[in-house]
């Protein structure tokens, strides 16, 4: 009995000792990640906001504390009962994988920081589907990849040396040795139990006051609810919001719901259970001569911001703002990617469907047969070669096989290119037009050109690619001068408007006759300003130019996404009655954008997950927002874009019925 009864002390003085060292340790974490990041704090936020979210992320930390401690407590249990040295080194080894894994993730939490503006999310697992060898060479070079993790056995050395010196010298026990025994184990009994109901319920004691990830974030800083969040609850949050794509159970609408939404969107009557009919459009007419080449430029991280007047200074954008100025162009300013990476692009584009919880480069359905709304198809129907060229490799998120699975004819990546210069991620822009302009022949050809210069780890040599960076860095505001990150970041984006603007004066000379589309894959990347607008943060443009285009071509309100890509080429080249199935819109009719998080006009921005909706101007112009007609909207490309990327044309209940 007396042994139970000293194990029984030993563990709950254990137990105690590893929990609260591992709270002790995310608080100290938060508070560093937060003073290290203070830049990104809005200029609103005071004291007591952050004392808030450090108070909010501590309940939240409870939990982690307590399922991470779990694993460093069961070796030294079995330690404490039987007592061998090798339980005691296994300890030891558990504890040092732990802690140095919690190190290593918050050493990183900086750099995704800065670079994704959110703590560890979805991101991190839609990794596992990336080119490993280009995320290592990228780490290495962007990130000083060696210094961190040096970094982070040092912080590891400390956190071990700091948690075994408690272990051994048992404060907790000596702070109860002056009562009788019985009385010390029960009150640690109880201090144990209620470590356990603040693991599971994030600091409080029943489910109705629980704090998680996704109730935590309540702050109007939207850094202070990043922060909130320790490095495990991050990445739980990535987990949980990737298994939903995957279970693609984060949309929550019936059969009835999707024909009702179908109909609706598209203004016909409720009476079919096949979703082609209600995506079927008939074009209205050509609008300019036909094309001999369409050129598609899904540019990388080309941000609509540096083409606002308020940034005219940095002459980052000077190649784009020619062409925009031509009498020959129109263009968009109000376009939403359709997700937060590249592949969301080119899903988007590819197969017309907007993001809807579906990681279509990895669904079987993508691959058995073009979706009807699949663009490359519709330029065959319209006499087209279809070619898709990508600077990087074919393997990168299967991109090869799935754009061949969609209808494109030719495929050309990295492995087609005589010379390889260029990052990790794909050849340099120049030497990826050049390959475009040696394939183009009399044989009319639609072609999706993704470039990759604009990424990081913004390896170029700016000096002898003739990047100005002195300009560049007197234009920019004094506090960031000194910013030779940002100063690189902005260079790169110089070199990729550079080279799209050198390419469409090239090809058009070749042939005059030839139509362009320049959109950003997406934004959210980098700014000027710490903390800029969602509009300055999200949004790409959409730019076209070539023969028959003019100015008020698109509709002066127009907004948009990679889904209405094909059909605005469509109703400008296509013979009148062109049948084709399609979700997005011409623009020169679409009045609003929606993507997976935010739906914009070109007055207004808001985020499609809150009700009821809510928005920031984007205009002075005045606003004439209906609620339920935009919820609707919202809805509808939604539920359009999930029904039929997973369970094809038919609207039967039975479908969902059966996963």
């Amino acid at each position: 009995m007396k042994k139970i009864f000293e194990i029984t002390e030993k563990a709950t003085c254990i137990w105690l000792t590893i929990y609260f060292f591992l709270l002790g340790v995310f608080i100290i974490f938060r508070l560093n990640y937060t003073f290290v990041l203070r830049d990104y704090l809005s200029g609103n936020t005071s004291w007591l906001d952050i004392l808030e979210a450090e108070y909010r992320g501590a309940l939240l930390s409870m939990t982690s504390a307590g399922y991470i401690g779990i694993f460093l407590l069961l070796p030294l249990l079995f330690f404490i009962v039987f007592e061998k040295n090798f339980l005691l080194k296994i300890s030891k080894i558990f504890a040092a994988t732990i802690l140095f894994i919690l190190s290593l993730l918050h050493i990183a939490s900086f750099p995704f920081y800065r670079t994704f503006r959110e703590n560890f999310n979805q991101m991190v697992f839609r990794g596992i589907n990336e080119d490993w060898t280009a995320l290592i060479a990228t780490f290495y070079e962007e990130f000083s990849l060696s210094l961190r993790l040096t970094a982070a056995i040092l912080l590891c050395s400390l956190l071990y040396k700091i948690f075994f010196f408690l272990i051994k010298k048992n404060y907790i026990k000596k702070l109860f040795s002056f009562f009788p025994k019985i009385i010390s184990l029960s009150v640690l009994t109880v201090f144990c139990y209620i470590t356990v109901l603040w693991t599971l319920f994030g600091g409080a004691l029943s489910w109705e006051h629980q704090v998680d990830f996704e109730n935590s974030g309540v702050m109007g800083d939207n850094f202070l609810n990043e922060a909130i969040l320790d490095s495990p609850q991050a990445i739980f949050r990535g987990y949980t919001n990737t298994q939903r794509v995957l279970a693609c159970n984060g949309l929550d609408f019936t059969a009835a719901d999707v024909k009702r939404l179908a109909a609706f969107y598209s203004g016909k009557a409720e009476e079919s259970s096949d979703l082609d009919y209600y995506l079927t459009k008939q074009a209205t007419g050509a609008k300019i001569p036909k094309p001999k080449h369409i050129f598609v430029i899904l540019a990388e991280s080309y941000a609509v911001w540096p083409l606002l007047d308020d940034y005219e200074n940095l002459h980052i954008a000077d190649g784009m703002r020619e062409i925009i100025n031509e009498e020959n162009s129109d263009c968009s300013l109000t376009m939403l990617p359709d997700g937060s990476s590249t592949v969301s692009a080119v899903m988007g584009t590819v197969t017309g469907l907007a993001d809807a919880n579906l990681y279509l480069t990895a669904m079987n359905e993508a691959y058995k047969e073009p979706y009807s709304t699949a663009i490359a198809p519709i330029f065959k129907r319209l006499r087209y070669k279809t070619n898709f060229y990508y600077a990087g490799s074919a393997t990168w998120e299967n991109i090869g096989a799935f754009t061949k699975a969609q209808g494109f004819e030719n495929f050309i990546s990295k492995g087609d290119f005589v010379s390889q210069e260029g990052s990790v991620w794909g050849v340099k822009d120049a030497i990826l037009f050049e390959k475009v302009l040696a394939c183009l022949s009399d044989d009319p050809s639609f072609n999706v050109i993704l470039t990759a210069s604009n990424h990081s780890p913004f390896d170029l040599d700016m000096k002898s690619e003739g990047i100005p960076v002195e300009a560049i860095k007197k234009a920019l505001p004094e506090k960031a001068q000194d910013d030779e990150w940002l100063i690189k970041e902005l260079g790169h984006f110089y070199y990729g408007d550079r080279e799209i603007a050198r390419f469409i004066k090239a090809a058009e000379k070749k042939y005059p006759n030839s139509l362009f589309i320049v959109m950003g894959d997406h934004a959210d990347r980098y700014n000027v300003e710490k903390i800029p607008s969602n509009y300055k943060r999200y949004a790409v443009p959409f730019i076209i130019h070539g023969e028959g285009i003019k100015k008020g071509l698109l509709h002066e309100k127009s907004a948009g996404s990679h889904i209405d890509i094909a059909p605005t080429i469509v109703e400008l080249i296509a013979k009148r009655n062109f049948e084709y199935c399609s979700l997005g819109k011409s623009l020169s009719e679409n009045l609003c954008a929606v993507n997976y998080g935010f739906f914009m006009t070109r007055d207004i921005m808001g985020h499609t997950d809150k009700i009821p909706l809510d928005y920031e101007k984007i205009s002075n112009d005045e606003v004439n927002f209906n609620q339920e007609e935009t919820q609707n909207h919202i809805n509808a490309v939604r539920a359009i874009s999930w029904w039929r990327g997973k369970y094809g044309n038919m609207i039967n209940e039975e479908l969902i019925m059966g996963d």
